[in-house]
């Protein structure tokens, strides 16, 4: 199988979480890609490069509503079949790479460079089966396990 034949998955909640994963949009040029998104404001600009799915927002004081996007996440990951999902969060990216990770793709997760002396609660949880957990703080590195530090990515 070819690099350009890889289907990735790209997922990012609103603000923050969007703009980091875009400034790596190098990274997966070329290649068979769409995003699973929270930002209905930015499917326009998201079309330019590949399909796009938008997802309800959910954190974890809501936990009917993760539920919810847990399942529209499932479906999308079955629908699609990504074999690479990157995301930078928040718990909607989490969802997405959970669901992936059940139909066998890899996962890799970039924890927030806001996120300076702990892992996001996100980060923390997806470490646990995501294929590669970076953090963009080495001290960040040392503290937790199955996270990796490879310098600032974003």
């Amino acid at each position: 199988m070819s690099h350009k034949s890889v289907k990735v998955a790209l997922a990012a909640s609103a603000g923050g979480h969007l703009s980091q994963l875009m400034k790596l949009a190098e990274s997966w040029s070329g290649r068979d890609a769409f995003y699973v998104t929270t930002a209905r404001a930015a499917r326009g600009d998201l079309e330019k490069y590949g399909r796009v799915y938008i997802v309800s927002e959910c954190n974890r004081r809501h936990p009917i509503q993760a539920v919810w996007v847990f399942f529209q996440c499932l479906k999308i990951a079955f629908r699609e079949r990504p074999q690479v999902v990157i995301s930078t969060g928040a718990a909607p990216g989490l969802l997405l790479c959970f669901a992936a990770k059940l139909t066998g793709a890899k996962i890799v997760w970039i924890d927030s460079i806001a996120n300076v002396e702990r892992l996001s609660l996100s980060g923390y949880m997806v470490r646990y089966f995501a294929d590669i957990c970076l953090t963009q703080w080495p001290e960040l590195a040392e503290r937790y396990g199955n996270v990796e530090y490879e310098g600032a990515i974003v």
